[in-house]
């Protein structure tokens, strides 16, 4: 088990920015894929990024270039950037960490954190 804690969620307004932080305490993630998902009230959790462990990203379709998910393995912090947000960007925004290479889908994460509230006004 690998405890993950986001934070940096808020309220912005929309075309701002935020960054959001996953850190673990107590075991490297550096072996991990860590994803990140979100949910909205009402909505099935959404795929938002992935970064391998060797630092390779993908992103949901919806993304289009406004997310950007790094990682500092020496902090054993993942990060996820994102810019021009969207009023359709707000819900809780989640890390996940994985021991498949490249997983896309929730069912392939073994660990989560609690989840950080996104929202974006209008």
């Amino acid at each position: 088990q690998v405890p993950l804690v986001e934070s940096g969620g808020g309220l912005v307004q929309s075309g701002g920015s935020l960054k959001l932080s996953c850190a673990a305490s107590g075991r490297s993630l550096s072996a991990y894929a860590m994803g990140w998902f979100r949910q909205a009230p009402g909505k099935e959790r959404e795929f938002v990024g992935v970064i391998t462990s060797g630092s390779m990203t993908t992103y949901g379709d919806f993304v289009k270039g406004r997310f950007t998910i790094s990682r500092d393995n020496a902090k054993n912090t993942v990060y996820l950037r994102m810019d021009s947000l969207k009023p359709e960007d707000t819900a809780v925004y989640y890390c996940a960490a994985s021991v498949w290479p490249l997983p896309t889908t929730s069912a392939l994460y073994t660990n989560w954190g609690q989840g950080t509230q996104v929202t974006v006004s209008s």
